[in-house]
């Protein structure tokens, strides 16, 4: 079958190539790949940028969307589920957080990860998962089905805004997101869903990317700054563009016991300026919280396949901007104005 492969660590190694089909084990699903998202991560992962270096190719891909061909005995799946497979697996110490099941919040970073760290992902014509690392999408999401990865970080992120604003008295009713790629506009998705006010904050002065927020029912500010929002101050700010100065600025404009949640990965190396005094003084004297969030267990992807399954598909199908066939996989690591970058296993 064939597969979309690099050498972790080895700039110029992608291709597609010819592996040996899959063998499902006991208590794992056997599947039929239909899509792959293509996000940051797997674009420093080909650049070499990022990665964990070995000598043997490794299978990429983390987004998966796949249809079962065959389901172990007694399992919750029967072939013809849409299902994707969950990234992330415990470590095998463990940890006191993977032990309890918790492995998005591993403390020793011995977690692998499927198209990432140490395990094959998803990128090829069929694949394997675990039965217990699976979850069902609803069938009428089709295609729409592969966002359901990256959103599973949006409802982590809620899942701990939400516990966070439990520590007291809690009725938010602003949010601001940073960042309109396609983190930020899930973000946006999430928040309205719960029926907030949400401003969206990007670079972008036109295009699909303001129409997607105001599809949402949501506002949309351009500029670099959260000078661009003007004097207004969110309960809750999720932050999705890995801007340092963005951050900064987002820790000194939240309203009283506001909480920031960080999202965005920065690249080191760059020096800011920052009032460290001032960011202090306005943390504490407004009770207010700063948290960072990546991955996402079970529970969050099932949250995820929800939430997509009560969300508008027509706006869902606008954040899909590139769809490619297996064989022009370069095209989907090119430098673009695309949203979501999408290949198709299935040509």
């Amino acid at each position: 079958m064939r597969a979309m492969t690099l050498v972790p660590g080895k700039q110029g190694t992608l291709g597609v190539t010819e592996v040996p089909d899959p063998r499902p084990k006991p208590g794992e699903l056997l599947v039929q790949g239909l899509a792959l998202g293509i996000c940051g991560t797997d674009r420093e992962l080909v650049s070499g940028e990022y990665g964990f270096p070995g000598d043997e190719p490794m299978i990429l891909g983390h987004e998966s969307l796949g249809r079962v061909l065959e389901a172990p005995e007694g399992s919750a799946f029967s072939p013809g589920d849409l299902v994707v497979g969950v990234v992330r697996r415990p470590d095998p110490v463990p940890c006191g957080a993977c032990a309890r099941g918790e492995f998005d919040m591993c403390r020793n970073g011995e977690y692998t990860e499927r198209g990432i760290k140490e395990r094959d992902g998803y990128g090829s014509e069929q694949w394997t998962v675990e039965a217990g690392y699976a979850v069902k999408v609803d069938p009428a999401l089709g295609v729409l089905g592969v966002l359901v990865e990256p959103t599973s970080v949006l409802a982590k992120a809620w899942e701990h805004i939400e516990r966070i604003g439990s520590r007291a008295w809690f009725q938010p009713e602003r949010v601001l997101v940073t960042g309109a790629g396609p983190i930020g506009l899930l973000a946006a998705l999430l928040s309205k869903q719960r029926g907030l006010e949400v401003h969206v904050l990007d670079r972008a002065e036109s295009g699909l990317k303001p129409e997607l927020v105001t599809g949402l029912g949501a506002t949309y500010h351009s500029g670099s700054s959260l000078d661009a929002v003007g004097g207004y101050r969110p309960d809750i700010i999720i932050e999705a563009t890995g801007s340092g100065s963005l951050v900064f600025e987002s820790m000194l404009n939240t309203a009283a016991a506001g909480i920031v949640c960080l999202t965005g990965v920065s690249s080191g190396g760059r020096h800011l300026r920052a009032d460290a005094g001032q960011i202090n003084r306005d943390i504490v004297l407004e009770n207010d919280v700063v948290f960072g969030t990546v991955n996402a267990n079970l529970r969050h992807y099932r949250d995820a396949a929800k939430a997509l399954q009560e969300a508008d598909r027509s706006w869902l199908d606008a954040l899909i901007t590139r769809r490619l066939p297996l064989k022009e996989y370069e095209a989907a690591f090119e430098k673009g104005d695309h949203v979501k970058v999408v290949i198709s296993l299935e040509s």
